[in-house]
């Protein structure tokens, strides 16, 4: 007796087979943007210090990846928060914010080990310096945001997740002129950067299981673009009082901090310029409007790798008293 296959059965492998070739083929070139990510953030510091006479700073490279690991696990958690609100409706794709926390936790502990090392002191010291406490705290604050959302009380992780900017702030700025100044501005710049790269990747996410609903994503695109719009004033204006205060304008070029800077500088421009052709593109009802909004994403991952280095190379003020 002839039987008539299954449609299901027919069907179901023409669909897995396209989306198992795209994720094989996404591979490499995650790979490759990996592997340049982790060498700007590794030699970064390296190549801004050529040439400035700026005294080299130890285990400079991997300061700056255990500070990357901090600054995206405060991102995909803090855009996670805040993302979340914005796409309340449909289908939500898989919290990371757990895997993110304990990410964070090992940046703020490896960074420890590291002041260990580079002071060559053994870890109960380390612990009672001034860096040393600062990082525990960020550490402590990072497994309390894990706990969180372990116990289904993501809403909770805000607190623990502000410890750990307020003490990042506090630890990056040492400097005897204003620290408290510097300490608030950062505060303010490094929870905008973080909302607006972060809410960005979450809502990219959620889109992805919502595609067919272009009415949907229009409207999830345009509540983040209101909210990006006030999150980028606020970088623009800490930003700016925050170079005011830290680069002498005498040496922008000759230190590594001014090169860092700049190279940051352009970088939120493209970021700038892409979200504004992405909200062109949604205001219109184009369907590619998302195609922008990804490569945004790119670029403020860069950018967050630029920051990390910033956080590294010395105070250029130093430079200017010569």
């Amino acid at each position: 007796m002839h039987t008539t296959p299954d449609k299901d059965h027919e069907v179901a492998p023409s669909v897995a087979m396209p989306r198992a070739w795209a994720s094989r083929r996404a591979i490499a070139p995650t790979a490759a943007l990996l592997a340049t990510a982790l060498a700007i953030a590794y030699f970064g510091t390296r190549f801004a210090m050529r040439d400035t006479g700026e005294l080299p700073i130890p285990a400079a490279g991997t300061a700056t990846l255990l500070r990357t690991v901090v600054f995206v696990a405060l991102t995909v958690h803090l855009g996670e928060l805040v993302g979340k609100r914005l796409v309340n409706r449909g289908a939500l794709p898989r919290s990371w914010s757990r895997a993110a926390a304990l990410a964070g936790a090992v940046g703020a502990g490896g960074q420890i080990i590291r002041l260990a090392v580079v002071s060559d002191i053994d870890m109960t010291t380390a612990y009672g310096t001034r860096e040393g406490q600062l990082l525990l705290i960020m550490a402590n604050g990072f497994l309390a945001a894990a706990g969180c959302a372990a116990l289904r009380r993501p809403a909770l992780a805000a607190v623990p997740l502000a410890l750990v900017i307020v003490a990042e702030a506090i630890r990056a700025h040492p400097e005897q002129y204003s620290p408290e100044f510097g300490a608030a501005l950062t505060v303010c710049h490094l929870t905008a950067a973080s909302l607006w790269a972060g809410g960005l990747l979450y809502v990219l996410r959620a889109l992805r299981l919502r595609q067919p609903n272009r009415a949907d994503a229009k409207a999830v695109l345009a509540g983040y673009a209101r909210l990006a719009a006030w999150l980028l004033a606020a970088l623009a204006v800490t930003g700016t009082l925050s170079t005011l205060r830290r680069l002498p304008t005498d040496v922008v070029l000759d230190t590594a901090y001014g090169r860092v800077l700049i190279v940051k500088v352009a970088l939120v421009a493209v970021a700038c310029a892409l979200a504004l052709v992405a909200r062109h593109r949604m205001l219109r009802g184009r369907p590619d409007a998302q195609r922008p909004a990804r490569v945004e994403l790119i670029v403020l991952g860069v950018t967050l790798l630029i920051s990390s280095i910033l956080t590294v190379v010395p105070d250029p003020h130093w430079l200017s008293a010569r």
